[in-house]
């Protein structure tokens, strides 16, 4: 590894460096420090916490069952189509949060693709907390499909097929062989996956709301703040970048420390 960068690459990299670090360190500089503990313990903002927690929970549960099956599947059998569903899986990384919102309006709204379908059966994702999940679930699931994908594509396939030719099901050696071998990245995953159904604001409140109580999360608290009580938003910011940092540190401590 080079020690001493040449001076053209290493201003720009300090520059880029700066940039990054200005607005936390804003953010750190005008937190009100001595008041924190009660602006973070008010109703409002505990109320949203605990939303933002179930939200955030039930979008990970939905994305571990249902993405666990989908990496696999990219990774493993070769179907008409793989690329395709590759792409369907990345682009909700990509689309604007606004028109993720809008895209799930047009799917699952009440004039949706499947709205009649849902109403019929009793469920209105629109403006509920139901809705914050699935718009959470949307945008975050695809961290937790591409992390397994890429593990499951390095991972040796021989204790799989001893496990195979010793009478074990595909099932079987997914639970017993496969999983505990994916341990780590499923860990990575899930812990990106969590953090970035806990920091969705854009097709949350596009498609759910803004509603105290049902579908106001912390973001979208952070939000209402920022037009009354810009040192409220400030405070609660700084809680939302302590999970963040939190997440990236366990992260690079734990499972990412091949890459030191």
């Amino acid at each position: 590894m080079t020690r001493r960068p040449p001076l053209a690459l290493a201003l720009p990299a300090l520059l880029a460096v700066a940039f990054l670090a200005v607005p936390l360190l804003g953010v750190l500089a005008d937190a009100p420090w001595s008041d924190l503990a009660g602006r973070l313990t008010e109703p409002a903002v505990t109320e949203a916490l605990r939303l933002s927690l179930l939200v955030s929970a039930w979008a990970l549960l939905l994305s571990v069952l249902f993405g666990v099956p989908l990496a696999w599947l990219l990774a493993r059998v070769d179907f008409p189509g793989r690329t395709a569903v590759r792409c369907l899986v990345l682009l909700p990384m990509v689309l604007p949060p606004t028109v993720a919102g809008v895209a799930l309006f047009q799917g699952l709204g009440r004039r949706g693709l499947l709205g009649g379908v849902l109403e019929s059966m009793g469920v209105v994702l629109p403006f509920s907390t139901a809705g914050a999940v699935v718009a959470a679930t949307f945008v975050a699931m695809p961290f937790l499909v591409i992390s397994l994908e890429g593990a499951l594509a390095g991972l040796e396939p021989h204790y799989e097929e001893a496990a195979a030719t010793m009478g074990a099901g595909p099932l079987r050696t997914l639970r017993l062989v496969t999983l505990p071998m994916l341990a780590p990245s499923l860990a990575a995953g899930a812990a990106l996956c969590w953090a970035r159904a806990l920091g969705e604001f854009g097709a949350t409140i596009t498609f759910a709301g803004n509603l105290p109580g049902s579908t106001q999360t912390l973001p979208l608290k952070v939000y209402l703040l920022l037009q009354d009580d810009p040192t409220g938003a400030t405070a609660v910011s700084l809680l939302l970048v302590a999970v963040a940092a939190a997440v990236l540190f366990i992260l690079r401590g734990r499972w990412l420390h091949p890459l030191r």
